[in-house]
C-alpha cells in the first residue's frame, strides 16, 4: 500500500483536530514533527518514538519525509511553505492559505518551482456532505444553481485564544479563520468564478478585539448568488438546527450552553488566556488524547446551508442529503465515516501517487483567501467589492 510519511510543523489546536485521522488512516506514516513548546515537543516523542525538533529547518532537511503538513499560526504559513518547497516536500497547509495575496503568490511559485504540490486544508469544503452535493448538482439533474444560503452561530470568539488571535492584522478573527470554510463550500457548490461581493462585519465586544461575526452576499459569473452568515458570540447555537450534531461530527449535549463563556469567566489576563489554550492542545495538561475521544458518528459540517437549484432545494446534513423537488422531498442517506476527514488523505494521495490535480490547490485557496479580504474591505468601505482572480472549482477540473 502507497503512504504519506508525513512531517507536522506545528502541534497546536490544528494539529490535535487532524491528528484522529492522521492515526485512523493506514495511508499516513508519522515520521517526525517541529514545535516551538518544549511539552509538545515531548509529547510527540513519547506517543510515536519519533523525533521533534524546534525549528521547521531541521524536520524539513529529513529525507524520509515526503510532505509537511503545516499547521503552524496563519502568520508562519508562508515561510514555512517555502521552507519545504525548497527541500523537495510537498505541502498540505492548514485553512487560511496566507494573510495576503502576495504570501499566496510566493507559495505558489515556490511549490511550483520545487515541483512539488500544495494543498490548502483543513476547509469543510472536503466534507463529504457537500462533495455529494456537488455531485448532485453536477449530474444536471436539478438544473443550474441560483441560490445559496449558509449560516453558522458558535461559540468561536470564547473560546481561548492567544493575543494574536484577537487581532485581524494578524490574521485573527471570524473572518480569516471561518469565513475559509464557508467562502471554500458556496464556491464549490455555485460551480463558477466570484465576481462581487458586499459584506459587513460584526466586532461587538471591546474585550475581544476583532471580527466575532460577519453577514455577506457573494455574486457569481453564472449568476447565482450566496448569502453567508457567521455569528461566533456564543449565543444561539446553530448546531441545533443539525440535530445537535457538532462541527466535527459528535454529538453535542444542549444542556452544555454557555460553557466557552463559563471557561473564560475567570481568566485575568492574556498570558492566562494564551496558558489556558496551550493547557487545551497537543502536550498540555488538560489535553485529551485522541485515542480517547469519543467514537465518530456523523460526517464533519459548517453549519445549515441550503443550495437553491432551478428544480429542486437541497440540503447537506451531517448524515445524509435531503432533496426537495417539485412534488417530493426525498433523503439521501450517507454512510457514516470509517475515517473522520479521509477526503483530505484522498486528495493529497491522489496528489503525490496518483498524478490528480488537487481540487484545493494554491490557485484555489488563493481565490478564497482574495474573497475574505474583499469581505473585510467593503465592510470597511461600505460598498460593492469587485473580486478579480478567484477561478471556479470548474475551471480546471
Amino acid at each position: 500500500m502507497q503512504t504519506i510519511r508525513l512531517g507536522i510543523a506545528g502541534l497546536g489546536r490544528a494539529f490535535s483536530l487532524m491528528l484522529p485521522t492522521f492515526l485512523a488512516d493506514a495511508r499516513v506514516q508519522i515520521v517526525a514533527a517541529c514545535d516551538p513548546r518544549e511539552t509538545a515537543r515531548a509529547q510527540f516523542q513519547a506517543d510515536f518514538g519519533a523525533p521533534a525538533f524546534d525549528d521547521i529547518d531541521a524536520l524539513a532537511r529529513r529525507p524520509d519525509i515526503d510532505t509537511i503538513y503545516i499547521a503552524s499560526p496563519h502568520q508562519f504559513h508562508a515561510a514555512h511553505t517555502r521552507i519545504a518547497a525548497s527541500h523537495g516536500k510537498h505541502v498540505l497547509v492548514e485553512k487560511p492559505m496566507a494573510l495576503s495575496l502576495v504570501e499566496c503568490d510566493d507559495m505558489i511559485d515556490a511549490c511550483r518551482e520545487a515541483n512539488v504540490h500544495l494543498i490548502v486544508g483543513h476547509c469543510h469544503s472536503f466534507d463529504t456532505p457537500y462533495l455529494r452535493t456537488r455531485a448532485l448538482i453536477a449530474s444536471g439533474a436539478f438544473g443550474d444553481v441560483k441560490m445559496i444560503h449558509a449560516l453558522n452561530y458558535t461559540d468561536y470568539l470564547y473560546r481561548p485564544r492567544r493575543p494574536e488571535e484577537l487581532k485581524t492584522d494578524k490574521g485573527g478573527g471570524a473572518v480569516f479563520s471561518q469565513a475559509a470554510h464557508q467562502v471554500d463550500i458556496v464556491r464549490m457548490l455555485a460551480g463558477s468564478r466570484a465576481t462581487r461581493i458586499r459584506a459587513a462585519v460584526g466586532n461587538w465586544d471591546v474585550k475581544r478585539p476583532t471580527e466575532g461575526a460577519y453577514t455577506a452576499t457573494l455574486w457569481f459569473e453564472n449568476g447565482a448568488f450566496a448569502t453567508l452568515s457567521y455569528n461566533g458570540y456564543a449565543h444561539f447555537d446553530s448546531d441545533e438546527w443539525t440535530g445537535w450534531i457538532g462541527e466535527m461530527g459528535q454529538t453535542r449535549n444542549a444542556n452544555e450552553y454557555g460553557g466557552a463563556r463559563r471557561n473564560l469567566s475567570g481568566v485575568a489576563s492574556e498570558e492566562e488566556e494564551a496558558r489556558l489554550k496551550a493547557a487545551g492542545t497537543y502536550g498540555g495538561n488538560a489535553y485529551t488524547p485522541a485515542s480517547k475521544a469519543p467514537v465518530l458518528r456523523r460526517h464533519q459540517h459548517f453549519g445549515p446551508l441550503i443550495v437553491s437549484c432551478e428544480l429542486g432545494d437541497l440540503r447537506p446534513m451531517p448524515d445524509g442529503i435531503v432533496v426537495y423537488g417539485d412534488e417530493r422531498r426525498e433523503r439521501i442517506e450517507l454512510e457514516a465515516p470509517v475515517v473522520p476527514r479521509a477526503e483530505v488523505i484522498d486528495e493529497l494521495m491522489g496528489a503525490v501517487h496518483g498524478g490528480i490535480a488537487p481540487l484545493h490547490d494554491g490557485t484555489w485557496a488563493r481565490g478564497t483567501l482574495e474573497i475574505c479580504l474583499a469581505m473585510l474591505r467593503s465592510s470597511a468601505e461600505q460598498r460593492d467589492v469587485l473580486i478579480g482572480g478567484a477561478r471556479s472549482i470548474t475551471e480546471e477540473h
